[in-house]
């Protein structure tokens, strides 16, 4: 097979039309294509053309030549996908979306979150003459989980920022960085100022586990960790004792896995990467050699992708096994019950760092004097609703795991947006298509909930945008009122790109991708060009 889909994609959809034999599904307007953890390269029609990859805006696809040993297995998973999705008729069903006639005047939108569905939708928007977009964001830097939640080891997915650059770059479109809605401006300031406001505020908190315990130094968030690690302003001088041999990850999602890949990595690789210093410093002196990431459920009902468990399969320095294997469960059920099985035959290497994934246990409670030490879990067992639920129930046998770090990874949880409904249960703003209501929209997690990756946002973006401008050719949606209020320390598209400049310089001198400044001090003082600045 010439060409080769090897993580999850950004849902650009580039390489769909760049394609000249419509070989790559599922393309938008395709059953799954909202809710694919990647697209596939069909081996029985690509023609080697090599016009996907120039398209393609995170090197997703690579000749079958050019895949390491530890990518081999894209190779076969691509091709799984049409044996189980035949397109025998070959028809295109991408249509370029069309650019919408509207009413005379200028449309102005208000975009509060600078992550990947705060930047799709503004890139939405934006495709149709006359429209102008503010984005905001409380952060001085954009790009959300892209900058600050992708692990630094992960330097190919972060290449989907060149997107959101080319999408800041377009005319209409204008940042205030560093502006807090509901502290520096309210929401009906917003409303005054602009035809209509998209809130894309994702998700900033994370689920808790609900069990004695949980509060102890040493009980950590993996929102949290993965913040530090990345050096997110908020938490990049956050402490974490990294002393105990073991960690434990309660989860296991693609953040568990992000993790448990950090705690496990040489540093000296890591120091590659545009991981935060302080954190790198940690992970230098850190004694962890064993991490557990514990799945109520089992191997089939894991949450992580198959595309990050080929990337956990491929560490050539790290140990990884599986433990809770349910007896009734045959390792060939899909691919990743496939992989899982491989993973469960390997021999450990002694001496090596090792990750296990354990499936059929949970946490019971977390045990220790002024820090955790232990964390009781139970033994479960699975039992399938009538509506097909798999539900995981314990059994009563307990076991205790010494630890002196437990990282909570059960999901991300999006706080209320003041000014706007806000559901409880599934934490997200009740709306129709992205409407709240006539000028007001969501986007993303705090539309949908924490689910998809980052280029689900895409498709996302498109529906609310789809419904703002449908009010808006209705007449539904109110002229602004009064210029925007300005919020005196806002820094706009240049400051941001005086910031990208001097970070990027700062990681040329030391072979990185970038050194990131984690404070709003050094972030200020690089926005202004300021030479001698402290990381």
């Amino acid at each position: 097979m010439p060409y080769v889909v090897t993580r999850s994609c950004c849902a650009d959809a580039s390489c769909v039309l760049a394609c000249p034999v419509n070989c790559i599904h599922p393309a938008p307007g395709e059953p799954g294509f909202a809710t694919a953890e990647m697209l596939y390269v069909d081996p029985r029609t690509c023609v080697d053309c090599g016009a996907c990859t120039t398209a393609c805006p995170v090197d997703a696809l690579k000749p079958h030549t050019a895949l390491g040993a530890g990518e081999l297995p894209f190779v076969e998973l691509n091709a799984s996908f049409y044996r189980d999705n035949p397109h025998a008729d070959r028809a295109p069903m991408y249509v370029v979306p069309r650019q919408r006639t509207l009413p005379a005047g200028e449309l102005s939108v208000a975009v509060v979150g600078a992550g990947p569905a705060g930047l799709f939708a503004a890139d939405e928007l934006l495709r149709h003459p006359g429209v102008r977009v503010t984005v905001h964001d409380r952060l001085p830097t954009p790009y959300g989980l892209a900058r600050a939640g992708v692990a630094p080891d992960h330097q190919d997915t972060k290449q989907v920022t060149e997107l959101f650059r080319t999408i800041e770059s377009q005319p209409g479109f204008s940042y205030r960085l560093g502006v807090e809605v509901g502290t520096d401006l309210a929401h009906a300031d917003l409303l005054r100022a602009h035809h209509a406001v998209i809130y894309a505020v994702g998700a900033a908190t994370d689920r808790r586990l609900g069990i004695e315990g949980e509060d102890l130094p040493g009980s950590v968030s993996a929102t949290d960790f993965v913040a530090w690690y990345n050096g997110h302003p908020d938490h990049a001088r956050d402490d974490h004792r990294l002393d105990t041999g073991r960690a434990v990850v309660v989860g296991n999602g693609n953040v568990s896995l992000d993790v448990a890949r950090i705690l496990t990595a040489d540093p000296e690789t890591l120091a590659r990467t545009d991981i935060s210093d302080h954190a790198l410093a940690a992970l230098r002196d850190s004694r962890i050699r064993e991490v557990v990431l514990l799945g109520r459920r089992g191997p089939a009902q894991a949450a992580f992708t198959v595309p990050e468990l080929i990337a956990l399969s491929a560490l050539e320095d790290v140990d990884v096994s599986v433990e809770g294997w349910p007896d009734d469960l045959e390792p060939d059920t899909d691919e990743k019950t496939r992989l899982l099985s491989e993973l469960a035959a390997r021999t450990p290497v002694e001496g090596r760092r090792r990750i296990v994934l354990r499936f059929l246990a949970g946490p019971v409670r977390i045990t220790g004097e002024g820090r955790v030490r232990a964390l009781e879990i139970t033994s479960t067992t699975l039992h399938t609703d009538d509506d097909g639920t798999v539900r995981a129930r314990p059994t009563g046998e307990t076991e205790t795991l010494e630890t002196g770090l437990v990282l909570r990874a059960v999901g991300y949880r999006a706080r209320p947006v003041p000014g706007l409904p806000f559901d409880e249960d599934s934490a997200t703003v009740p709306h129709r298509a992205g409407r709240v209501e006539p000028g007001v929209y969501v986007a993303g997690w705090i539309k949908r909930g924490p689910t998809g990756f980052i280029g689900t946002n895409k498709t996302c973006a498109h529906e609310t945008v789809e419904s703002l401008l449908d009010d808006f050719a209705a007449g539904r949606l109110a002229p602004p009122v009064s210029a925007a209020t300005e919020a005196p320390d806002a820094l706009d598209l240049a400051a941001w790109r005086a910031i990208d400049r001097a970070e990027r310089a700062a990681g040329a001198a030391q072979g990185r991708p970038r050194v990131k400044f984690t404070d709003s001090t050094s972030l200020r003082r690089a926005a202004k060009g300021v030479a001698a600045v402290t990381v």
